[in-house]
């Protein structure tokens, strides 16, 4: 009889935001001038790593008066430069809206990520798509969304 060594699976993790350890802010630009920089609370973030070779899910959750929203990414890609590039989906008030997120990871280690994104929405199309509002004296062409966290 002989003994086979299995290679062993790691199970699959979820990382999470320690509350203090992100940031995330909307910035609302008309043009090429900035006419509103806020910073949102974020709720909730997470990381799923699969067990095998598989797509890691990033999960932002928004909690704020003017933006309660859940970005979910559908795709990660592998970009050049420690980049990642997460094609998702920004549901606000349980319609879907297409965002790209770029990502840079700033630092990583074997039990933690630090990555810094934005997102650039055009106004027109997220309001007429999912009713979100900015406040009627501010005119706003399009909107940026910047996402800061230390998932450990």
């Amino acid at each position: 009889m002989t003994t086979v060594t299995l290679p062993t699976v790691p199970p699959p993790r979820r990382l999470s935001v320690p509350p203090g350890r992100s940031l995330a802010e909307l910035t609302a630009w008309y043009g090429p001038l900035p006419v509103r920089r806020r910073r949102v609370p974020l709720a909730a973030a997470a990381l799923d790593l699969p067990a095998e070779a598989g797509q890691p899910a990033f999960r932002f959750e928004f909690d704020d008066r003017e933006l309660r929203a859940v970005l979910t990414s559908e795709r990660v890609e592998d970009l050049p430069g420690d980049r990642l590039q997460l094609t998702a989906d920004l549901a606000i008030d349980g319609t879907a809206f297409p965002v790209l997120l770029r990502l840079r990871v700033v630092d990583r280690a074997g039990d933690r990520l630090l990555v810094v994104g934005t997102a650039r929405l055009p106004y027109r199309l997220l309001r007429r798509a999912t009713g979100f509002r900015l406040p009627w004296r501010l005119p706003a062409t399009r909107l940026r969304l910047l996402v800061a966290a230390e998932f450990s």
